[in-house]
């Protein structure tokens, strides 16, 4: 049976109760049901509490240490760094790595985010290299497709207008997309109307709604 356009749309990830994510021990445990649907879901934890190993664990990088969870999507897990031979430019890389119908949008975002891409990667500053991962990710997404993309710390590196380029992007995909972004914000009045929080050992859904990071950071330990 062929699945209906609005199936096909709809991403999703859950998080069980008791859901335990780490290495060789467990760094948290997921407290309550947490059930995410399209759109920007933010993962706020202070350094070292488990935004990277969560992201891995749904990206199914890692085996969780005990629980369950579900996705459903076509995922990418998109890391704090990327690495491409240091001779090839942006351009080539977009050229390897974006499907042909997407590289128009690609390169307008990469104008709109002032990366030069006739530099070569190994000449660019680690802001740019964060920049070439942002678009390939977000042109690789499948547009027939539910989509997951896990992003740890898109972020560092980048200023204030390449953010707000970043955030538009993620608006205009929203409808068949989910993302989970892992960030330590710089301004407390950055709009979060939905997160998940790390704090104490343990994962739980902050409340949804109009609320942003000075409404959460208190309650990072």
């Amino acid at each position: 049976m062929t699945p209906s356009p609005s199936d096909l749309s709809r991403a999703s990830v859950t998080l069980s109760k008791g859901l335990a994510i780490g290495y060789h021990s467990i760094l948290a445990t997921v407290t309550e049901d947490i059930p995410l649907k399209n759109g920007t879901h933010y993962l706020l934890a202070r350094n070292g509490r488990g935004k990277t190993t969560l992201l891995k664990t749904l990206a199914g990088l890692l085996r969780q240490r005990s629980g369950q969870y579900a996705t459903h999507g076509h995922c990418q897990f998109i890391g704090d760094e990327f690495y491409f031979d240091r001779e090839l430019k942006s351009k080539a890389i977009f050229k390897a790595l974006i499907p042909e119908p997407h590289r128009e949008g690609a390169l307008q975002l990469a104008e709109q985010l002032e990366l030069d891409i006739d530099k070569e990667f190994g000449k660019l500053s680690f802001g740019n290299r964060k920049k070439v991962g942002l678009v390939i990710a977000e042109f690789r997404i499948l547009k027939d497709r539910s989509n997951l993309v896990f992003y740890d710390e898109p972020f560092t590196g980048l200023d204030s207008p390449a953010r707000e380029a970043i955030t538009a992007q993620w608006l205009s995909t929203s409808d068949h997309t989910l993302r989970i972004v892992s960030c330590h914000p710089d301004f407390d009045s950055m709009a979060m109307p939905s997160a998940i929080l790390i704090s104490d050992g343990e994962i739980f859904r902050g409340s949804d709604g109009n609320l942003t990071w000075a409404d959460f950071k208190k309650r990072l330990r």
